[in-house]
């Protein structure tokens, strides 16, 4: 482990990673720190390797070759990505399902939870009918309730109106009230203004740039960034 040149506190090294699907790599890492002590967005084009990363972080899956370790040593991680399934029952019953993997959660959290996310009033509510915003407060009460070390969140707001996307991003700021740091991966430029501190630039599989939040977006240094703010920024 190499100390970090940005003051990292937490950080999240990979030396070497080469994931590979279908043929085609996906991502080429030679090394980078991203830094966990602050909320990090992953910004990219489609299919930059973005989620993929996202899995990596969490140990779902795991790289062809090279390594990844945290700066903490073994955490506690939660990936709620953007289409998360429900079963056919309340919404309260799918948030309490994390019981399965942590039988110690008590019924008064499982209600604190929900009354945070602002969804008691939908509690035995059929989680499948519930809107796509509700369902993923849902979600992301079930990541709370598990108490990470480190939350990883792709595409959060996806899809959503302008004040559940409020609503879901004050949840997002609860995580770092609570402990759990934060990485999440959007396409809403303003979003990641607004959340994020750090930025990691991912194209075509490889981190071609990654710093503070303010100096990528007023200055980015490469050639790569630079395109990709001018794309997005006129779509928006």
């Amino acid at each position: 482990m190499v100390k970090p040149p940005e003051n990292f506190s937490r950080f999240i090294e990979l030396k070497d990673v080469i994931v590979i699907s279908d043929g085609r790599t996906i991502l080429d890492i030679a090394h980078a720190l991203i830094p966990t002590d602050r909320i990090c967005a992953c910004i990219g084009p489609n299919g930059a390797g973005k989620t993929t990363l996202l899995k990596l972080l969490d140990g779902l899956i795991k790289p062809d070759s090279g390594s990844i370790t945290h700066s903490s040593g073994p955490i506690k991680s939660s990936l709620v990505l953007h289409h998360s399934p429900m079963i056919k029952a309340s919404a309260r019953v799918n948030l309490a399902m994390v019981r399965d993997a942590d039988a110690s959660i008590g019924s008064a959290e499982i209600d604190g939870i929900m009354e945070q996310i602002g969804l008691s009033h939908l509690a035995n509510s059929p989680a499948h009918r519930l809107s796509a915003g509700e369902r993923q407060k849902l979600c992301l009460g079930r990541a709370m309730l598990q108490k990470p070390n480190l939350v990883l969140l792709d595409e959060p707001t996806a899809n959503l109106d302008p004040n559940t996307t409020e609503q879901v991003e004050e949840i997002i700021r609860q995580f770092k009230t609570q402990g759990s740091d934060v990485v999440f991966t959007s396409h809403q430029l303003a979003q990641v203004q607004r959340l994020a501190e750090y930025i990691v630039f991912i194209d075509q599989g490889q981190i071609k740039e990654k710093g503070p939040t303010g100096p990528f977006f007023s200055d980015p240094q490469t050639q790569a960034a630079k395109h990709y703010l001018q794309q997005e920024l006129v779509s928006d």
